[in-house]
């Protein structure tokens, strides 16, 4: 049995072609920390640890602080496949992103060495789909300002709307109303990343129903941890609440399930430290009957890459939320993934289908 040799990490800063803004943050570059694990035999598998201060507190020094200290003490030397996937997430506290980045590279080595791609691994199966539908995030702003980019992105055939609100409450239903009117063939979604209280929540979303509004979902109205607040909003309002931040662990999703806090949940790989965990955390929601959506961070094409994998392994239906890689002005890597309007296009390749770091 082939054993790890190396683990190495190195950052990457990818452009955006259009500044990317929320309701906890605005960036103009999605920073990475990008890592390899080499087997004895030389292959070598791809993962991503984005930083992302806000949500996860994850940094790019941190993760690559974990990546070559704890994370690599663990994996040189164990076995290059899937049996060592608990080591990394025993090998240090937090760190999520971190272990996302290792648990990803350590299943793409596992699928070049079987020569199947990440889907296949990932779903035990063959059979490759050729591509992915992701929804549209648009950035906060004005209503004109959302107006027009909720028009632009349908005109780049997107066909779900992902809109971000929660810093100006009193403003948030007019936010809506105008990407309605511009883009009225659309699904909408809202996302509010935490900005709401309870009442300002059910305030906008009582008005948007009484406006006639179909949302598919509202993501995170409020806090973190206040999920006796989400469950209040949950109850008194027309539209399902789908939990982000409120879930990064197993933990997390017990709560949410016992408080009534939620109809779905947005299961990301850098909030739960990869493939593996969210694995667990899909399979759970279901069991539970709770929607489930695979998202992202500000990541690059490699963590996208996969996440769209494990979708498509999964079989999960709709769109997600997986349009990171979409506002890069290119993608910094030779192979992988690429977008096609709102479609992410698989690589017929193994594993990811990485096969570098463009200079």
């Amino acid at each position: 049995m082939p054993r790890v040799v190396a683990v190495r990490t190195r950052r990457v800063r990818v452009p955006l072609h259009t500044p990317f803004v929320t309701a906890l943050r605005r960036t103009e570059f999605a920073e990475t920390v990008v890592v390899t694990v080499e087997d004895s035999d030389g292959r070598v598998g791809w993962g991503e640890a984005p930083q992302v201060w806000r949500v996860t507190g994850d940094s790019l020094a941190g993760s690559a602080a974990a990546l070559e200290g704890p994370i690599s003490d663990v994996l040189v030397g164990a076995a290059a496949d899937l049996s060592s996937a608990g080591l990394i997430q025993g090998a240090v506290v937090g760190n999520r992103s971190a272990k996302m980045a290792a648990d990803i590279a350590l299943h793409d080595l596992v699928a070049r060495r079987a020569g199947v791609s990440m889907v296949e691994h990932l779903a035990g199966e063959p059979g490759i789909p050729t591509s992915l539908l992701t929804d549209m995030t648009l950035s906060v702003g004005t209503p004109v300002d959302l107006a027009e980019a909720a028009a632009a992105r349908a005109r780049d055939g997107f066909t779900t709307l992902k809109i971000k609100v929660g810093t100006d409450a009193a403003g948030d239903a007019e936010r809506v109303l105008a990407v309605r009117e511009a883009a009225p063939g659309c699904v909408l979604r809202l996302d509010a990343n935490t900005g709401w209280r309870a009442d300002e929540a059910v305030a906008v979303l009582t008005t948007l129903a009484d406006q006639g509004v179909e949302l598919e979902f509202v993501e995170q109205p409020v806090a973190r941890r206040d999920l006796e607040a989400m469950a209040y909003v949950r109850r008194n309002q027309p539209y399902k609440i789908l939990a982000d931040e409120s879930v990064f662990d197993l933990e997390d999703l017990v709560d949410v399930i016992r408080a009534n806090a939620a109809d779905a949940v947005n299961v990301k790989l850098a909030k739960c430290g990869g493939i593996t965990p969210a694995i667990e955390l899909l399979e759970v929601a279901k069991r539970h009957g709770l929607g489930r959506l695979v998202g992202c961070m500000m990541e690059s094409h490699l963590g996208i890459g996969a996440a769209a994998a494990l979708v498509a392994a999964t079989g999960l239906p709709g769109e997600q939320d997986l349009d990171a890689g979409w506002w890069a002005r290119t993608s910094p890597y030779d192979g992988g993934i690429a977008y096609d309007g709102p479609r992410i296009l698989f690589p017929q390749a193994d594993g990811l289908g990485i096969e570098g770091v463009l200079s």
